[in-house]
């Protein structure tokens, strides 16, 4: 048996910066000319990769951890400016007034009336090349989506029985009284991932990997849950009977509820975990890199009653552990994974994470409790492993100092060696010291911006996920700074 992921990306320092495409600045969306902008920063700073969170289509919230699907793309990311070179719009369209929606409805239809060669395989062959390659997600999520618009309502348990409950002939009329819609959704998905793949290759042709994140669970209002009802721990009638949640933690002193279903990890393994290999699969051919977000879920997870919903009530479940692992190295034996190993983390996890050679995480934030044997105090690092600053669901580095009591400042100024003047560089360089092989900052670390920059905080469902990057607060010297800092620390891979 292997127990090892075999893949090169750990064997040499990197630097990283975490960064979702939401956040990057963009009229028409961001996966042209934006993210080609920030690929060029990271490339012109010695950073070789581009971590982001989870990219799928987002509910209200904007979470991209509560995704409609664990295959798909957010058709928000799409840059409708770019099809202005394809012909599928035009420049004057863009300049009215015209929304979103309605702009990628009347790009689909053009694509659909022009069944001639396409530019940079965008064309018929080029789509049906697509949904055949992802039929194993893509028309269940664009049937989802389609009934999802037509219901206008607030999840798939309020559709009509026969809808809700898949009943094959209520599906079929559907699709023949929706045809045009579903086209409109299965297009965005191959626009989507046209684009992507083309930011992937310019990405790589500066010499940057992208990084991506997929959230241990799914969430209930999802076309993965309402189309495999069998892989999860729901009722007849689709309700949750358990839910995913943590208990109390440095996060939050009451726990969280997540509301997740759980899944039903005894059909998974019956079925060889069929449904998480090619969710495995669809995340691969997106990115170089792949962190499977609260990976103590894999050894135990917290399973909160549904009709005791406080967190404080949940209790641990044995996971899926080695055999779920096992399957996806037998499948994929270079699958480059990272555990996110944070939180209440126990020696059955620790262990689990190795057998695999699993790279794990320490966050610089979270050393100075005063412990000699603090995991993410930098002495106690681990060369395979990731550090951070921070990451998307804690505060600025510099939010963080400043928020401090003056007992644990005075101690972090006298670890790192500063009086707290150039804060967050002492972090950042501190982090880039480490002897982990990949250091990860946030960009508004890299920006020094305080608390008003927090991505999200955790446990609350207000003003997440909306921070936006404003090139014109970055310092004309900060590309200069960075690239310095990975040289000194010799975190540019060397060819």
């Amino acid at each position: 048996m292997t127990l090892s992921c075999s893949h090169d990306l750990f064997s040499t320092r990197r630097a990283g910066v975490l960064l979702h495409p939401t956040s990057l600045p963009g009229d028409w969306g961001v996966m042209g000319a934006s993210a080609r902008r920030f690929i060029d920063f990271l490339a012109d700073s010695g950073v070789s990769i581009w971590q982001t969170l989870p990219i799928g289509p987002t509910h209200r919230d904007l979470s991209p951890y509560q995704s409609l699907s664990a295959h798909a793309g957010n058709p928000e990311f799409i840059d409708l400016s770019e099809l202005t070179r394809t012909g599928l719009l035009a420049e004057h369209e863009l300049k009215q007034s015209t929304p979103r929606h309605q702009l990628l409805s009347l790009a689909a239809q053009r694509f659909h009336d022009n069944r001639g060669p396409g530019l940079d395989g965008m064309d018929q062959a080029g789509y049906q090349r697509f949904r055949k390659a992802n039929d194993y997600w893509l028309g269940d999520f664009c049937l989802f989506c389609a009934i999802r618009e037509v219901q206008a309502s607030p999840g798939w348990l309020q559709w009509p029985e026969s809808l809700r409950d898949r009943h094959p002939d209520a599906l079929q009329e559907f699709m023949d009284h929706n045809s045009q819609r579903l086209y409109r959704i299965g297009f965005e998905q191959f626009l989507f991932n046209h684009q992507w793949q083309a930011l992937r290759r310019y990405a790589r042709d500066r010499e940057v990997l992208l990084f991506g994140d997929i959230p241990i669970f799914v969430a209930h209002d999802s076309a993965d849950v309402w189309a495999n009802r069998h892989l999860f721990k729901i009722d007849e009638q689709g309700e949750p009977t358990v839910v995913a949640g943590v208990p109390p933690d440095y996060f939050s002193s009451d726990g969280q509820h997540w509301g997740n279903p759980l899944y039903d990890w005894e059909a998974m393994a019956e079925r060889g975990y069929q449904w998480w290999l090619e969710r495995l699969e669809s995340q691969h051919h997106l990115f170089d890199l792949i962190r499977i977000d609260h990976f103590r879920g894999l050894q135990a997870y917290w399973e909160i009653p549904a009709e005791t919903p406080q967190p404080r009530y949940g209790y641990w479940v044995p996971g899926p552990g080695d055999h779920f692992l096992e399957a996806c190295f037998s499948r994929f034996p270079d699958l480059p994974l990272v555990a996110e190993n944070l939180g209440i983390i126990s020696n059955e996890v620790e262990e689990l994470r190795k057998r695999f050679r699993l790279p794990g995480m320490t966050v610089m934030q979270f050393g100075f409790d005063g412990s000699p044997d603090n995991p993410h105090l930098l002495n106690n690092h681990h060369p395979r492993d990731l550090v951070y600053t921070g990451t998307h669901d804690n505060d600025t580095t510099m939010g963080w100092y400043q928020s401090l009591d003056d007992h644990t400042r005075h101690y972090v100024n006298d670890y790192l060696g500063t009086t707290g003047e150039c804060m967050p560089w002492p972090v950042i360089e501190a982090a880039f010291r480490s002897v982990c092989s990949l250091a990860i900052v946030p960009m508004q670390d890299f920006m020094g911006l305080g608390t008003d920059a927090r991505f999200n905080t955790p446990g609350t469902v207000v003003n997440n996920w909306i921070w936006q990057l404003d090139w014109n607060l970055c310092p004309e010297d900060l590309s200069k700074r960075i690239a310095e800092l990975v040289q000194r620390h010799e975190r540019f891979p060397q060819h």
